[in-house]
């Protein structure tokens, strides 16, 4: 896909986020993310500028933004050498950050909105991995997480993933 659209082979740049969602009663782990008020599962996506996926990471929804970026970054920390900036949004400052650069040697540029902004403003850059959660949401599946095993939902994105690619092609 990179190359059709005249792009390197491997990324140089993209973008992570996370979405919460709501778990069926079918059981798996599951936890209460506060600042979205939502018992389930939280998703951290990686995707290259062109919004298709690079990494993908499900776990309970108590665990915080930038814990969880830490998986998706063990994930794919010997693979991608090329893919050197990340931005992100403010729920991963802090050390996340830090972390980053020191242990998997990627910069991490944090896009917030201005403080005087008023409505709906698209952000530069981050815009990206949003319109990859509307891509993953336009499967009912995606809709709240029905898998037992988060691996299986991590499978199931994927999987969603490749049919976007193929209606690409």
């Amino acid at each position: 896909m990179r190359k059709r659209e005249g792009r390197a082979f491997q990324a140089s740049a993209g973008a992570i986020d996370s979405q919460s969602v709501k778990c069926s009663t079918v059981g798996g782990i599951r936890g209460y993310d506060s600042g979205k008020k939502i018992l389930g599962r939280k998703r951290h996506i990686l995707v290259d500028t062109m919004g298709l996926l690079i990494a993908v990471v499900v776990h309970s929804a108590d665990i915080q933004d930038r814990d969880g970026g830490i998986l998706v970054f063990n994930r794919i920390k010997n693979a991608l050498t090329q893919l050197v900036l990340i931005w992100a949004d403010g729920g991963y400052r802090g050390q996340f950050v830090e972390k980053v650069r020191k242990i998997f040697h990627r910069k991490i540029e944090i896009i917030e909105k201005d403080p005087d902004q008023k409505g709906f403003v698209v952000l530069p850059r981050r815009w990206v991995v949003e319109r990859t959660f509307a891509w993953i949401s336009n499967y009912r599946r995606h809709s709240r997480d029905y898998e037992l095993l988060t691996t299986s939902s991590e499978a199931m994105i994927y999987i969603s993933m490749v049919q976007v690619m193929l209606k690409r092609l």
